[in-house]
């Protein structure tokens, strides 16, 4: 199968840079461009793409409010290439938000150079986007709400703030941000402390710790080293570092820490399962989220075996199959859970004596 690509973005150059970049792969094919979405309305209605390339900052209308459109009607999708600086990256983690497969970030200066050294990359990102589910997205982005008002009252299955923590732990990639917040937001304010591993860029993490933190009753924040894992609290590995978890005196702390890539990734889930194999054993809950590729899957086997409790997500809510399908081979998995059950899961787990 030829993935069909449309791109839209204002700068003639990146089109163009694009376009040669595509050029003669058998895999991909570049079937239009616009440089807006205003002008790409029409031309995607009359020749639908498999995937959409998608820059945010463009006159007329911004690719957000475009991203927007599209996700609630039918859905495309949509792969984001836009410059991460500070104030980019908060427009890019919305649009994830907004229903976005990947970001991929697009440099400034050297955008030629770069674009070519990252071909192998971005045809990846392409080709896998093909074969993701975006869901239909109503609405906007979320309202923030105040901490003191994001209260909620425990799900049935929930156990007091002091008693024992059972570590919970997370690895997710395409498709995780929004599966996450999904997850976090439907937890109370005395959920088991969680150390979740997200495949981000380095810039992504603390902002977006930072918006889960203003939408969840529990407290998230992006990983330092040495933080201790309490009850109501998740943390976030830092893009471009590994997390460990680590237990002392019956307490868990995470160690973030560098390193070499691990399965292609840094942070890598294996890494994050695996410490916590051996640290935590049979009182960890182990979860395998959307995401392409494999990270996490043999992490999974340890801590299955180990005695751990282990949920991939199932197929239908995924954004793509990869690293759940990956640990349900390795027999690495005790359920198969959709998404939306995946909170009360973790309450019932907690609960467990």
């Amino acid at each position: 199968m030829v993935v069909k690509v449309f791109v839209v973005d204002d700068s003639a150059v990146v089109r163009q840079a694009l376009a040669h970049m595509l050029a003669g792969n058998a895999e991909v094919e570049l079937i239009g461009s616009a440089p807006n979405p205003l002008l790409a309305m029409d031309m995607i209605r009359k020749n639908p793409p498999d995937v959409l390339l998608l820059d945010i900052e463009m006159p007329g209308m911004d690719g957000l409010t475009f991203l927007r459109q599209i996700m609630a009607g039918t859905p495309i999708p949509t792969v984001i290439c836009s410059t991460l600086s500070t104030e980019g990256s908060k427009v890019a983690l919305e649009a994830l938000a907004a229903g976005a497969v990947a970001v991929l970030a697009k440099p400034k200066l050297g955008l030629k150079q770069h674009l070519e050294d990252s071909r192998r990359e971005m045809i990846q990102t392409l080709k896998t986007a093909a074969k993701s589910r975006p869901r239909v997205r109503t609405g906007g982005a979320e309202p923030v709400v105040a901490k003191s008002f994001a209260q909620r009252a425990p799900v049935p299955g929930t156990v007091h703030a002091f008693a024992m923590n059972k570590p919970v732990v997370i690895g997710s990639s395409t498709g995780g941000t929004q599966a996450l917040e999904l997850v976090l937001t439907s937890l109370p304010a005395d959920a088991p402390g969680i150390a979740i591993t997200q495949h981000m860029p380095e810039k992504f993490t603390a902002m977006y710790a930072s918006r889960l933190n203003g939408i969840c009753a529990m407290n998230v924040r992006e990983a330092k080293d040495g933080d201790r894992l309490e009850r109501g609290v998740a943390l976030i590995a830092p893009g471009g570092l590994h997390m460990q978890l680590r237990k002392n005196a019956g307490q868990y702390f995470v160690h973030v820490v560098d390193g070499p890539p691990v399965n292609r990734h840094k942070p890598s889930v294996d890494v994050l399962f695996k410490s916590a194999a051996e640290c935590g054993g049979r009182d960890v809950l182990g979860i395998i989220m959307t995401g392409m590729g494999d990270d996490g899957a043999r992490g999974m086997k340890v801590l299955h075996d180990g005695g751990a409790r282990c949920i991939a997500q199932n197929e239908e809510t995924c954004v793509v199959f990869g690293m759940p399908k990956e640990a349900i081979k390795l027999q690495a998995v005790d359920d198969i859970l959709p998404l939306e059950s995946i909170a009360r899961a973790i309450l019932q787990f907690d609960s467990r004596a």
